[in-house]
C-alpha cells in the first residue's frame, strides 16, 4: 500500500502533547513518550470501576473519580493518587463516590474502550472551543494544525514517525466535558457550545495501524491510501 501526503495544513504538524488514563474516568498523566499498539497507548484505561451490580461506572454519573489521578508507575502497574490501585485506601474512596460494593477491575481487553483505543485532538480545535483540552481527555494533541481542519480528516491517515493510525470519525461529546480537570465544577455551558459551535462533536476516534513508539516533537502527517 503506498500514500500520498495530503496537504491540508499550512504550518508543521507535530506531536504537540501524549496522554495515558491508566484508570477510566480519573485523571490521566501527560507523557513525554508512548508505545503504540492496536490497544492505543501501552496502559491506557487498563483499569476501571464497577458497581455492585458489575456495571461500569464512569464520571458522566459520578464525576467524583475525575478528582483522582492515575499513573503507571516504573512497573507499569497503575497507581491512583500515588498508591498502588490495590490499595484498601484507594477502593475506600471509590466506595465513598460509587456505593457499597463498587469495586476496581483490571481489563487489559479492547473491551475497555468505549469506542476506539485512541483519542487525537488537534490544536487548532481546541483553540476554537476556548476551554482546557483536558476536558476532550486526548490521547494525542497534533500542534501545527489550522482551526478546524482536523473536521476534514475523517477516512484518512495520521503518520507519526513508522507509526501508522487510522482517523474514523469525530468524537460526540458528553456531560464529562463540562467538569473543571482541576476543581470538579460543573459548567454546563461548556457542552452547549460544543452542540452550538460543532454539532456536539469534537476530536477524532482513531485507531492504530502500525504501532511503534512516538515522541512528543515527532514531526506528522496527514496521509491516505491509494
Amino acid at each position: 500500500m503506498t500514500y500520498e501526503i495530503v496537504e491540508a495544513e499550512s504550518l508543521p504538524m507535530h506531536v504537540a502533547e501524549l496522554w495515558r488514563y491508566p484508570v477510566k474516568s480519573m485523571g490521566g498523566e501527560k507523557l513525554d513518550r508512548a508505545v503504540l499498539s492496536a490497544l492505543g497507548i501501552a496502559g491506557d484505561r487498563v483499569v476501571h470501576v464497577e458497581n455492585a451490580e458489575g456495571r461500569f461506572i464512569t464520571s458522566r454519573t459520578h464525576p467524583r473519580l475525575l478528582g483522582h489521578h492515575a499513573a503507571l508507575d516504573a512497573a507499569g502497574e497503575p497507581k491512583i493518587d500515588n498508591l498502588v490501585w490495590t490499595d484498601p485506601t484507594v477502593l475506600k474512596q471509590v466506595v465513598s463516590i460509587v456505593g457499597p460494593g463498587a469495586r476496581l477491575v483490571r481489563d487489559d481487553s479492547a473491551e475497555r474502550f468505549d469506542i476506539l483505543p485512541l483519542l487525537v485532538a488537534t490544536d487548532g480545535a481546541i483553540a476554537a472551543f476556548g476551554h482546557d483540552s483536558r476536558r476532550l481527555r486526548p490521547n494525542i494533541i497534533i500542534g501545527g494544525v489550522d482551526g478546524l481542519a482536523e473536521r476534514s480528516w475523517e477516512g484518512q491517515q495520521l503518520r507519526i514517525g513508522d507509526v501508522l493510525i487510522g482517523i474514523d470519525d469525530l468524537r460526540g461529546r458528553c456531560v464529562m466535558t463540562t467538569f473543571d480537570p482541576d476543581t470538579l465544577e460543573q459548567n454546563p455551558k461548556v457542552l452547549r457550545e460544543i452542540v452550538q459551535k460543532f454539532g456536539g462533536k469534537l476530536a477524532l476516534n482513531c485507531y492504530v495501524l502500525d504501532g511503534g513508539e512516538i515522541r512528543v516533537g515527532d514531526s506528522a502527517e496527514l496521509v491516505k491510501s491509494s
